[in-house]
């Protein structure tokens, strides 16, 4: 039983990364082991519409036929049993790394035929992490339900948790943020962060019993 997590956040320890590790722990707690990928650390683009993923027979047939660092991570998403996205919101969507993961990830196994058949190697549990500075999250619903509506469709059953009003500075006196509330803030994240954390944790404990139950 493997779960790999995939950080789309520019920040390897921050509030996406710490929230991933906390899932991470509760997979391993649930007997899986684990990987975690930052994209920031690799060099790939997104789709580039050589189909080549769709031609039939192909070598490339259903799977990403671009050639890079993703192609490894790619291939480790479909060894794995779990599968755990962690991204900032930037603008109302995932990061731009998140973005074209998602493409490769999707485009690759969704045919152009009148089915518009997936052909996933196979269904696991998906979990999504979102972070953002903004102190609510409803406008962010129509992010939330497409993400997942389509891992639910192309890959298994998902689930997303958000963590909001997180802390983006370690001195807010450095920067032009004078809108915030920096005694709320630092409260906020020694109080609530760490149940955001918490639940990250049971989820992945969560989706380990959801992976044994797909077997």
């Amino acid at each position: 039983m493997k779960a790999i997590a995939v950080n789309g956040s520019p920040r390897r320890k921050w509030n996406t990364a710490q929230m991933l590790e906390s899932a991470l722990s509760g997979c391993r707690d649930a007997g899986a082991e684990t990987e975690l990928v930052h994209l920031i650390d690799l060099k790939f683009k997104g789709c580039t519409s050589c189909f080549g993923c769709k031609r039939l027979g192909g070598p490339s047939y259903a799977k990403c036929a671009m050639r890079d660092d993703l192609t490894r991570v790619l291939d480790d998403v479909w060894d794995a049993d779990v599968l755990i996205v962690g991204s900032p919101v930037y603008f109302g969507d995932v990061t731009a790394d998140v973005r074209a993961f998602l493409e490769r990830l999707w485009f690759s196994i969704l045919m152009y035929n009148k089915e518009h058949t997936v052909r996933a190697p196979k269904s696991m549990p998906v979990k999504i992490i979102l972070t953002t500075n903004a102190p609510e999250f409803g406008f962010h619903k129509s992010l939330n339900e497409g993400l997942i509506g389509t891992m639910s469709r192309f890959i298994g059953p998902a689930e997303l948790i958000e963590a909001n009003a997180t802390l983006q500075f370690d001195d807010y006196g450095k920067y032009d943020a004078g809108m915030f509330d920096v005694d709320d803030r630092i409260k906020r994240h020694n109080e609530v962060f760490p149940q955001d954390c918490r639940r990250a944790y049971e989820m992945g404990k969560r989706a380990v019993a959801e992976a044994k139950e797909l077997k």
